[in-house]
């Protein structure tokens, strides 16, 4: 039988090879098994994305759960991974899961797990589930209805839940009246209903039922969005662009002129408005591969900050425990304070609009303004498709240590996960192998676009990839 391990954010695979009826079985009975060790009554939400096969493998281990005496609340259609997050805490379950492979390309699916807290379920539970996921086949049985009949299965709306939550948390019908008129980007993922609902009047663009994403995975890069950079760029009322990924959780931005707005750039614009603005206070969080100048703005506002290993369950942990004002990671996961320990790209969207409409200004303008504190930069990343011979090469490359990438002398390391190199003139570049795709990445910043493409290059050249 498959070894199933899980990676940076759930386990993850390529349907009908390893992502199999089966496989999910078995780690639904796994996830029932360890439930069961702690709690005599547990309950658990689960729901799926826009993704192929989503209804099957929801179905499969639902019946696991229902056969285990677990009781299960799930949506009828399609739901964001914020949206089962959020409906743990409404249902106040023990645990959630999502059938979502996230933003990895159509032919993957996955599986995530969500702890009571609202947030992901942290490492070392996940390492006691995996620990039960059976070496043998699992009987999948009962019928849905029958386990709806019993009381053991409920249907509930999610969606309707999470919307009627976010109308308590925004003006909602001001937004709509914004001057700043919004374009929205589901990249067909799950939320397409939601902002139709809660944003009649906006123009969107891949809001339709599509599993294949069009053969582009739904991640919020810029080489995906181009569509929605050219509506921007050539649709002079708007002024406002947001993009989501295949399970809302990630966010992308583009301003007035279709200039894309990356995941660093967001959380210096989130932490300047929460603090600036709005004068709320408390830690920020935030991932390796996240720009220094999260690090500077901290210090010139004297705000905590603390940075973890990559996946948003470390970072989840800390809102757990500690006032968190923002924690977020280069990948376009974010949570801000007053809202759920989750990653919530439509939340996180909503802030910047709010913050746009409350002062006036245009999200070019607020862009200048953070500058205005930590100096302007740039920012690329390569997603390498390598050998894992190769990668393997990389890494132990990186691991004997380097102290120069070309004419760029290395001035300070820090492998808290993966190679990070700091480089003079407040650059910076990294190095490591993804966590839930056969992927070596290469990230830079730089101050200028020419900089960072230097950078890259040179990285690139000197690890001979």
């Amino acid at each position: 039988m498959l070894n199933i391990k899980f990676g940076t954010d759930g386990w993850r695979a390529i349907i009908a090879q390893e992502y199999t009826v089966q496989n999910v079985a078995r780690v639904a009975e796994a996830t029932a098994l360890w439930l069961k060790q702690s709690n005599p009554s547990p309950t658990i939400v689960i729901g799926h994305d826009c993704r192929f096969g989503g209804v099957l493998f929801t179905e499969t281990a639902i019946k696991i759960f229902c056969t285990h005496g677990i009781k299960v609340y799930t949506p009828t259609d399609f739901v964001s991974t914020p949206m089962i997050s959020f409906g743990v805490l409404t249902y106040k379950a023990s645990q959630g899961v999502v059938i979502t492979a996230s933003h990895n390309p159509p032919e993957y699916n996955g599986y995530k797990l969500k702890g009571a807290h609202g947030g992901p379920t942290p490492p070392e539970l996940i390492a006691e589930v995996e620990q039960l996921i059976p070496d043998h086949e699992v009987e999948i049985k009962g019928d849905l209805k029958e386990f709806e009949k019993a009381g053991l299965l409920e249907y509930v709306n999610l969606e309707k839940e999470y919307e009627d939550y976010i109308c308590t948390k925004f003006d909602i019908p001001g937004l709509n009246n914004s001057s700043f008129k919004m374009a929205y980007d589901a990249m067909y993922g799950a939320g397409q209903h939601v902002m139709k609902h809660l944003f009649p009047k906006s123009v969107f663009l891949h809001c339709e039922e599509n599993p294949s994403f069009n053969k582009i995975a739904p991640e919020p890069l810029h080489k995906n969005l181009l569509e929605l950079s050219e509506t921007m760029r050539t649709t002079p009322e708007l002024k406002f662009g947001l993009a989501n990924d295949g399970d809302a959780d990630r966010i992308a931005l583009y301003d007035e002129d279709g200039k894309y707005i990356d995941s660093h750039h967001i959380i210096l614009l989130l932490i300047h408005y929460l603090h600036k603005y709005k004068n709320l206070s408390g830690k920020v969080a935030i991932a390796a591969s996240t720009t220094l100048r999260v690090n500077k703005m901290c210090e010139i506002y004297g705000l905590p900050c603390e940075v973890t290993p990559i996946g948003f369950k470390y970072i989840s942990q800390i809102m757990m425990k500690e006032d968190v004002l923002v924690g977020g990671e280069e990948s376009g996961g974010i949570s801000v304070k007053g809202h759920i320990p989750e990653r919530d790209g439509i939340y996180d969207g909503l802030v910047i609009y709010e913050f746009m409409n409350a002062t006036g200004k245009s999200l070019k303008d607020l862009c200048r303004e953070v500058y205005d504190v930590v100096g302007e930069f740039y920012y690329e990343r390569a997603d390498l498709h390598l050998q894992e011979s190769e990668k393997q090469r990389v890494i132990e490359l990186c691991k004997k240590g380097i102290s120069t990438f070309g004419k760029y002398n290395v001035v300070g390391t820090n492998l808290i996960d993966g190679f990070k190199y700091e480089l003079p003139n407040d650059c910076w570049t990294m190095i490591r192998a993804s966590g839930t795709e056969p992927l070596l990445r290469v990230y830079a910043e730089g101050n200028t676009q020419e900089e960072v493409l230097d950078v890259l290059a040179t990285v690139r050249a000197t690890l001979g990839v």
